[in-house]
């Protein structure tokens, strides 16, 4: 299968979030959580800026897809297997929750790493063989040159369609259906949680 959209209709899934304990003190008190900007600036520092830009790409397109709550800015990620699910850290909890299939989306990781790259998203081998030899044909030695550099005002056709792959995140699926899919929500209902697990610090 190689359209995401189409794995919709399964119902619920049980996924797998590692989260601080902050988020599950919000949920008993407030019964729903959603990741503020501040909590993205407190995790990634120095380069908040850059995830903070991609995860507002991210929504956009993403509403394409799922109904999004207008107090929610940013996606929380999961994991669909507990196998494969971020490994718990001291002072860290995993929560397993069951989403009603109304509110997650599934999401290809591979391709989201090739965003976080500023790289193209190739359709298969062929697709990304001919788009390597493009750039060469260009001058370009890499896809973020398009978006780094002002190169990207040279070529606005071979930029919009970089940032046009993009959207393959959403519908692309991933050569291994197992390690390569997660899934995101944009909030979290405390009546979705099923298991708390803590991992305290010393």
């Amino acid at each position: 299968m190689s359209d995401l959209t189409k794995l919709k209709g399964v119902g619920p899934r049980t996924l797998f979030t590692r989260q601080s304990p902050a988020v599950w003190d919000t949920l008993c008190k407030d019964g729903v959580y959603h990741v503020k900007n501040e909590h993205i600036r407190q995790k990634n520092d120095t380069i908040s800026d850059f995830y903070l830009k991609l995860y507002e790409w991210f929504t956009k397109e993403a509403s394409n897809y799922i109904d999004i709550p207008k107090e929610a800015q940013y996606p929380i990620w999961f994991s669909v297997s507990e196998d494969l699910m971020l490994q718990p850290v001291e002072g860290s909890i995993i929560l397993k929750v069951e989403v009603p299939e109304s509110e997650y989306l599934l999401c290809n990781n591979d391709a989201w790493s090739y965003v976080v790259n500023y790289w193209y998203i190739p359709l298969d081998e062929d697709d990304e063989e001919a788009h390597v030899n493009e750039l060469k044909r260009n001058g370009l030695a890499s896809d973020d040159e398009l978006l780094l550099t002002d190169k990207g005002n040279f070529y606005p056709l071979l930029k919009r369609k970089l940032l046009n792959s993009w959207k393959r995140v959403f519908t692309l699926a991933p050569h291994d259906m197992t390690s390569g899919l997660v899934a995101t929500t944009w909030e979290i209902h405390k009546d979705w949680v099923k298991e708390v697990r803590n991992y305290p610090s010393d």
